[in-house]
C-alpha cells in the first residue's frame, strides 16, 4: 500500500469499524479484511477522478459508510456466498457457465413466471441469466428500459423487488446466477436526481452536465459523433424547466450523468449495492465508455472511465464480493481490452467484457465467406488478464454495428468503408443473391456506417430458406447457426446465447402496432418467446428439434471439455485456407485445436495445423469420434463444420 493510500486508510478505518458496531466481531474483521485488501485499488481509482477536490477525505469517509451500511444489510445467505466465492475466485470462468440473456415479459410474461420456465432453462444447460433491463422505466419512450426513472424499484408491469428477490434465490438455488443491467452513464429525465434539478436544486443540478448557453455544447459537438443520427441527433438538449441545455448522448429524455461529481459515484454505490443484497451477482455496466467528458475528444473511453470501474470493482470487493461486473463497452478492438484492465489496472476493472470484436468477425466471415480478416484481426488482438473473461454472443438485444477498423481491413486487402458497407447490404439482403433478412438500423450520412438488426434466425437466412420451401437453404442456415453458436462456446469466456435463437426464432415485426416502439426496428429482433415452436424441440426432424439439439450437443460437449475454461488463453492460428478459422487453447491437459468451415462447401486444412500444436491423436470433443485423416494428410470439413480437436477421447 502506497503511504498516501495507507494514510487515509488509518484515517478512516475507525469510521468503517464505528459503522459495523452491532455486527458480530467476525462479521467487523472480515469486512476489514477486505477494505484493506482492497484499498489499494479502491484509492487509485478515486484519485485521478477526484483527489484534486478539498473534500476528497470527506467522499472517502462516506463513501466507506455507504460500504459498511450495504454490508451490515446483506443477507446472510448472500454472506454465505461471499465466502464461497472467495473460495472459488473464478467460478464465472468454468467451462461449464452457460449465459442466457431475455426480457422477463417476452420471456414468462413477468417475474413470477421465471420460476416455472426453470425445467427449460436447466434442460438447455443454462447456469447464468441476464433479465434484460427491467427496473422502473419512464412512461412512454425508454429505450427498451434503459432510460431508468428508479434504480430501486422493479418496472411494476413485471412485479416488485420482493420478486425480483424471489427469483434470484430460486436460480441461486438451482445454481443460477443472476445478472441485471445498471446503466452507468445517464438515467431518465423522469428520475428524481433530474426532476429535483429541474426545479432548481444546485446540489441536483452539479449531477448532470448542464450550460446556460450554446458556448460550450457547440465546443464538444465540433469532435462529438452522434451515437443515434436517425433519432438523436445532436448530444445536447434545452430543458425549459432549467432555461439550460442539458447533455444527453441517447436522446432527448436520457440525461448524461456528471461522473466529475463525487456525489454521482457514491449513489450509484449504493444502488449497486442494495441490488447486490436483492440477489444480483452480476452487473451489466451500460455505457461505460461515455461516462466521462473531455473537450477536444469524442468523449469515449477516457483515463478516468477506467479509474472509475476499477473503484466500482473494488466497492463490490469489499462489501459484496459474490457480485461480478461485466462492462458494456461496444468499442474499438484497441479500446476493448483496458475494460478488462491493464497496464496498472491489470485484471481489476471489470470481470467481464463483450467480446464486440469476435462478433462482428463471424457476420463478417459468413457474409464474405473468407475468414482472413477474422484470422488477422483476433490473431492480433491482446490477451486478457487471466483472472477475467470474455462475454461471447453471436447477437445480443442490440443492434448490429461493423467495428472494424481501417487499419485491420487494409492489413488483409480490404477497404474499411467498402467491406463495412458491403456487410450492411448483405445483411440488410440488399446484396444480390443474399439470404439474409435484417433491416438498417440508424444510417449515418456523414459517414456512411449502416447498423443492423434482425434475428440470428433471419440474420443466417433461415427466414427467406423456409418461404423458399428450399430444405437444403433450410439445412445450410441451420448449419450457420450452430457454426456461430459452436464459435462462441469455444472461444473463451462466458457464452451467452440470446433467448428464442436456440429455436430459430424469426423477426417479429409486431413492434409497428406499438406507438412506443415502432420507430425502433431493433424490437424486430427482440421477439416473444414462442413457446409453441419450443415444443417442437422434441419433434424429430423439426428446424426447432435441430437447432435446439445442435446447440444443448455443443453446450454438453463444452461442459465435459476442460480445455475450455476462460482462464486458458485463445491463440488464433493461421490454417492456411481462408475459408477457414482456427485457434488452439493451449491446456494443462494437453491442447485443443478449434477449426471451422465458414462455408457451404467441403473445406480441408492440413494434418499438420493441429499437429504444430502437439495434437497428434486426432479425437472431436464435439462428436465425440475420432477424425479421419484423407488424402495427402487432411482433414474434411463438411459445409458450416466445426471440430474440437485433443489427443485421445
Amino acid at each position: 500500500m502506497t503511504p498516501e493510500a495507507r494514510s487515509l486508510f488509518v484515517k478512516i478505518a475507525p469510521t468503517a469499524r464505528a459503522a459495523l458496531s452491532n455486527l458480530p466481531a467476525r462479521d467487523v474483521d472480515v469486512f476489514m479484511l477486505r477494505l484493506e485488501r482492497y484499498w489499494q485499488d479502491l484509492f487509485d481509482g478515486l484519485e485521478q477522478p477526484y483527489n484534486t477536490r478539498a473534500d476528497f477525505e470527506k467522499f472517502v469517509t462516506s463513501l466507506v459508510e455507504r460500504l459498511a451500511t450495504g454490508y451490515r444489510a446483506r443477507p446472510e445467505e448472500l454472506k454465505l456466498l461471499d465466502l464461497e466465492r472467495g473460495l472459488t475466485p473464478g467460478w464465472f470462468q468454468d467451462e461449464r457457465r452457460i449465459g442466457y440473456v431475455f426480457y422477463a415479459d417476452r420471456f414468462a410474461g413477468d417475474l413470477r413466471g421465471i420460476e416455472p420456465k426453470l425445467p427449460y432453462l436447466k434442460e438447455l444447460g443454462v447456469n447464468y441469466v441476464h433479465l434484460m433491463p427491467l427496473l422502473k422505466p419512464r412512461p412512454g419512450p425508454n429505450d427498451g428500459g434503459y432510460a431508468v426513472e428508479d434504480y430501486r424499484m422493479v418496472d411494476p408491469a413485471l412485479g416488485t423487488m420482493d420478486d425480483l428477490g424471489e427469483v434470484c434465490a430460486a436460480l441461486r438455488a438451482e445454481g443460477i446466477s443472476v445478472c441485471l443491467d445498471l446503466v452507468l452513464n445517464h438515467c431518465a429525465r423522469e428520475h428524481e436526481w433530474a426532476a429535483r434539478a429541474r426545479a432548481g436544486e444546485e446540489e441536483y443540478v452539479k449531477m448532470f452536465h448542464t450550460f446556460p448557453d450554446r458556448t460550450a455544447p457547440d465546443a464538444y459537438e465540433r469532435t462529438l459523433p452522434e451515437v443515434l443520427p436517425e433519432t438523436a441527433p445532436g448530444n445536447f438538449t434545452w430543458d425549459e424547466a432549467m432555461q439550460r441545455w442539458v447533455w444527453t448522448t441517447f436522446g432527448d429524455y436520457q440525461w448524461d450523468l456528471d461522473w466529475s461529481n463525487p456525489r454521482v459515484f457514491l449513489e450509484v454505490a449504493d444502488i449497486l449495492l442494495y441490488l447486490a443484497n436483492v440477489g444480483v451477482e452480476v452487473f451489466r455496466l451500460d455505457a461505460v465508455a461515455f461516462m466521462w467528458k473531455r473537450l477536444g475528444t469524442d468523449c469515449q473511453n477516457q483515463p478516468e472511465v477506467h479509474d472509475l470501474l476499477q473503484a466500482l470493482r473494488a466497492c463490490s470487493r469489499i462489501a459484496a464480493p459474490a457480485v461480478i461486473h461485466k462492462a458494456e463497452a461496444i468499442v474499438s478492438p484497441d479500446n476493448l481490452i483496458h475494460y478488462l484492465g491493464t497496464h496498472s489496472r491489470y485484471g481489476k476493472e471489470s470481470d467481464l467484457a463483450y467480446h464486440n470484436s469476435l462478433m462482428v468477425q463471424i457476420w463478417s466471415s459468413l457474409a464474405s465467406r473468407d475468414t482472413s480478416l477474422m484470422t488477422r484481426t483476433l490473431m492480433d488482438f491482446p490477451e486478457k488478464p487471466a483472472n477475467t473473461a470474455w462475454g461471447t454472443y453471436v447477437r445480443g438485444h442490440d443492434d448490429i454495428g461493423w467495428a472494424i477498423t481501417e487499419e485491420d481491413a487494409a492489413r488483409v486487402g480490404l477497404d474499411g468503408p467498402a467491406h463495412r458497407a458491403f456487410l450492411s447490404d448483405y445483411y440488410s439482403g440488399e446484396f444480390p443473391g443474399s439470404p439474409a433478412r435484417g433491416e438498417v438500423y440508424q444510417l449515418n450520412p456523414q459517414t456512411g456506417d449502416r447498423r443492423i438488426s434482425g434475428t440470428l434466425a433471419s440474420l443466417a437466412g433461415l427466414e427467406a430458406a423456409l418461404e423458399s420451401g428450399d430444405p437444403l437453404l433450410v439445412e445450410m442456415s441451420v448449419r450457420r447457426i450452430l457454426l456461430a453458436h459452436a464459435v462462441i462456446l469455444g472461444y473463451g469466456g462466458v457464452p451467452l446465447i440470446y433467448m428464442g435463437d436456440e429455436i430459430g426464432l424469426l423477426n417479429d415485426f409486431s413492434y409497428l402496432q406499438d406507438p412506443s416502439r415502432k420507430d425502433d426496428n431493433r424490437w424486430m429482433h427482440r421477439p416473444p418467446m414462442d413457446w409453441k415452436r419450443a415444443e417442437r424441440r422434441n419433434e424429430p426432424g423439426a428446424v426447432e428439434e435441430r437447432i435446439y439439439g445442435g446447440i444443448r450437443a455443443l453446450i454438453e460437449a463444452r461442459k465435459r471439455t476442460p480445455h475450455l475454461h476462460a482462464a486458458t488463453p485463445t491463440h488464433v492460428l493461421d490454417p492456411y485456407n481462408n475459408r477457414v478459422f482456427a485457434f488452439v487453447r493451449p491446456h494443462p491437459l494437453g491442447p485443443l485445436v478449434a477449426v471451422h468451415n465458414f462455408t457451404e462447401h467441403d473445406q480441408r486444412f492440413s494434418g499438420d495445423l493441429p499437429r504444430s500444436q502437439g495434437v497428434y491423436d486426432f479425437h472431436d470433443r464435439i462428436s465425440g469420434q475420432p477424425l479421419i485423416i484423407g488424402g495427402v494428410d487432411t482433414v474434411r470439413l463438411g459445409p458450416y463444420q466445426t471440430v474440437w480437436i485433443t489427443n485421445g477421447s
